[in-house]
């Protein structure tokens, strides 16, 4: 059937397709369709398949009805109407006859056991009959474990040819799986190129696209460069920044391996490696905090990276102090322009970030578009071009329920730090210190280097608000001179 489509994959896979018939027969004639769990309750063999083990077996059956047909007969021999054969685990078979009736027992009866309300016997015959049924049952049981193993081991020879076939089977099942995907969802074929070009139109996250339905909202991406963009994508939290940078992951991952896409149309160019820094979380074993775990991912792709490859990055830096952390996330897209020169997505709540673009070529501004109204901030998860200066957090506190107290006081206090700490004091002179050669020279002026250093070793999450507004009065007198 697979050779129909014309595949030159499928025409393979299809001789490589092993029935086994021989094996599938044994098997079918041995192992009954719904075996017991487990081998030591027995019941796993087929009948038919053993004359032997169907011996046995018939024996501990037709046990059954001689039984029956004892009981009755020593019921009408001793005309005790009560009479009844049963058994246990410590005297096996015998024959159980009430107090009342004990007069009318027969003398080839030997008394077994005395309890409540009746006498227990047994008799010559009823003790062969158990030797036999019981001798039958545990040699049945014996007897399939033997044939389960001789079967294990037959089975064995075909380990070999089963793994090719599981593996056939597992590529057939995953061409069909895309193919059914593709199918259903009205994914696009991408086209492939050796450039390094990423040109996607209305893509999709292949997961979240389908939970949310029409509430979720297509976007674009056009990296054409020769030399490897970097797109520095800034926004709200809650925007979408992240979706969009693991969407496009998932995408060219999809692409690469011969599957359809959730995109109007795509033209991507191959990567040799797709390096992901996303998430945020530390490692207890190791020992290794957050910011650690978020640095040696960096190190890694850093290292490893090649002009060929995909870099995400989500929020690198967010770890540590705001200035170390601005100051790690600029070298290091300073480091990917300049040396590295692959195709990346750094989502960033740095807006500093977005004047690399004024210094390399390669570097792009993209933001989630947002809109003010009635002091209400609407997400639209639409990505433009351009870079973006605000990061409404305090609306997106005010959405995950902070008192009302809370958001006020922090408006007054960003109020304050905005009019104290001006945009020169960072971004400004990132771009006016910056030289041609990345790693050479500060980023940062020397001017207020004191009220940095100061900034950089304050625990800002364990002051108070008055020790908060205290330190910015200190600090603001420091920088006028006073």
């Amino acid at each position: 059937m697979l050779e129909q489509f014309g595949s030159e994959l499928l025409i393979k896979l299809a001789g490589k397709c092993d029935s086994m018939d021989e094996l599938a027969d044994l098997l079918e004639s041995a192992i009954k369709p719904e075996p017991p769990s487990h081998l030591r309750d027995g019941g796993v063999i087929k009948t038919g398949f053993s004359e032997e083990l169907d011996r046995l077996r018939s024996i501990s059956k037709d046990g059954r009805s001689w039984l029956q047909d004892y009981q009755k007969q020593q019921a009408e021999r001793t005309g005790i109407a009560n009479l009844k054969i049963g058994f246990n685990k410590v005297f096996g078979y015998y024959i159980e006859v009430s107090r009342s009736a004990a007069d009318k027992v027969p003398v080839d009866y030997v008394r077994k056991q005395t309890i409540k309300n009746a006498e227990r016997y047994i008799t010559e015959k009823l003790k062969e009959f158990e030797t036999q049924a019981l001798s039958a049952d545990d040699k049945a049981l014996e007897l399939e474990q033997q044939l389960f193993e001789q079967l294990r081991r037959q089975s064995a020879q075909y380990v070999s040819r089963l793994q090719q076939l599981a593996d056939t089977i597992a590529q057939c099942d995953c061409l069909a799986g895309l193919a059914y995907l593709a199918r259903r969802r009205n994914y696009v074929r991408p086209k492939l190129t050796a450039g390094r070009e990423f040109i996607i139109n209305e893509g999709k996250h292949p997961v979240l696209s389908e939970m949310l339905g029409p509430q979720f909202v297509p976007n674009d991406i056009a990296l054409t460069g020769a030399a490897g963009d970097i797109l520095i994508i800034t926004g709200p939290n809650m925007s979408g920044k992240s979706t969009y940078i693991r969407q496009v992951a998932l995408l060219v991952l999809m692409a690469q391996i011969g599957s359809f896409i959730p995109a109007k149309n795509a033209e991507i160019g191959l990567v040799d490696r797709i390096f992901t820094r996303v998430g945020a979380s530390d490692e207890l074993v190791r020992g290794q905090s957050t910011f650690m775990v978020e640095m040696n991912e960096t190190a890694n792709i850093i290292n490893n990276a090649t002009d060929k490859s995909l870099v995400i990055l989500d929020e690198v830096g967010r770890g540590t102090s705001t200035y170390d952390g601005l100051s790690l996330a600029w070298a290091i897209t300073e480091h990917i322009a300049g040396k590295i020169k692959c195709r990346t997505l750094f989502a960033t709540h740095y807006h500093e970030l977005t004047e690399l673009a004024e210094l390399f070529g390669n570097v792009k501004n993209c933001n989630v578009a947002v809109r003010e109204w009635m002091d209400e901030v609407v997400f639209l998860h639409k990505i433009l071009p351009g870079g973006t200066d605000k990061s409404y957090g305090i609306h997106v506190a005010k959405l995950a329920g902070l008192p009302k107290t809370i958001l006020e006081r922090s408006k007054e206090i960003l109020e304050e730090l905005e009019s104290t700490f001006q945009k020169e004091a960072t971004g400004e002179h990132l771009s006016k210190h910056k030289t041609k050669e990345p790693d050479k020279d500060s980023l940062f002026v020397q001017k207020h280097k004191s009220v940095l250093e100061k900034l950089g070793s304050t625990d800002v999450n364990n002051l108070t608000p008055i020790e908060a507004i205290n330190l910015l009065n200190r600090i603001k007198n420091e920088i006028n001179g006073k």
